[in-house]
């Protein structure tokens, strides 16, 4: 056998012994070591550790934050009012050797058992709280309770943590949704029928408040252009009194040009009037005077 061969196989032996004596924990794992189904180490950190080939068995499980997403079930409040509630919860592994012998190391196993508590739980304190509390009330007081209640049993008989549980939705049931939709319909309408009837009763007011707010302008400003008005033909009659008080006969003359102007304004008029009447005392005086 060649040296190179042998060098070769030297390789592969000494590979195969590494690979099955060595192990590398990551920093997002923790472990456990069996030897022979035998558990002989539990909670193996982050790094690399040895074990003996064929006899030793290493179970690896992820410790980050995980999620169980529970689903959906039915329960009743204190009012015994049935909801359809939708919720999930965070956790992670809080102690290795329990964890594995609860569950054998299957992160599904874990997750079922998780879930049941949490309805469970849920179920338990839905029970003693009414509609509001657990809707809106007293949501984040209802959290903290049922993490601490779960807290209390699953770290010593599944070893886990439970880091935080919400609850994604709160539903009615189907048949008594329609009813609290008709009945909410119900109630909107006729809240708007009386915004409606109130926005009516205001606009009635208003409406009527500006009539009458116009009515007394109009009246105001007639009685101020009346009083404008009879100032002016005050003025004007005073002028016209002056004017003819100055000089009685040239007034007398003017209204009498202005008098045949109008009368003598269409061709097409007759008149009728005397020679001799005032009306033509100016025409009829061939003097001008």
């Amino acid at each position: 056998m060649s040296n190179l061969l042998k060098s070769v196989i030297t390789l592969a032996v000494l590979l195969f012994i590494a690979s099955s004596t060595l192990y590398v924990v990551s920093e997002t794992q923790r472990g456990v070591k069996l030897r022979f189904g035998k558990l002989v180490e539990a909670d193996i950190q982050p790094g690399i550790h040895v074990k003996f080939p064929l006899a030793d068995d290493v179970r690896l499980f992820d410790a980050r934050i995980l999620t169980v997403d529970a689903q959906p079930a039915s329960f009743f409040t204190v009012e015994k009012k049935r909801l359809i509630v939708d919720s999930y919860a965070k956790w992670r592994i809080a102690n290795v050797e329990t964890y594995y012998k609860a569950t054998g190391g299957v992160e599904t196993v874990a997750h079922n058992r998780l879930a049941n508590r949490v309805n469970n739980g849920l179920r338990n304190q839905f029970g003693t709280r009414t509609l509001h509390e657990v809707v809106s009330g007293e949501r984040d007081a209802l959290m903290e309770d049922i993490t601490s209640e779960l807290n209390a049993s699953v770290r010593g008989s599944l070893g886990i943590e439970v880091v935080d549980i919400r609850v994604k939705r709160i539903d009615l049931p189907q048949e008594v949704s329609s009813q609290v939709f008709r009945r909410m319909t119900a109630e909107r309408e006729k809240e708007a029928r009386e915004l409606r009837s109130t926005g009516k009763e205001k606009a009635e007011r208003i409406r009527a408040s500006a009539d009458r707010e116009r009515t007394i302008e109009l009246a105001n400003a007639y009685r101020d252009a009346e009083q404008l008005r009879g100032t002016g033909d005050a003025e004007a009659a005073g002028i016209y009194a002056d004017a003819y008080q100055q000089d009685p006969e040239f007034y007398s003359f003017m209204r009498s040009l202005n008098a045949y102007k109008l009368s003598f304004a269409n061709k097409g008029d007759v008149m009728l009037v005397a020679p001799d009447s005032d009306f033509f005392k100016y025409l009829n005086k061939k003097s001008g005077k």
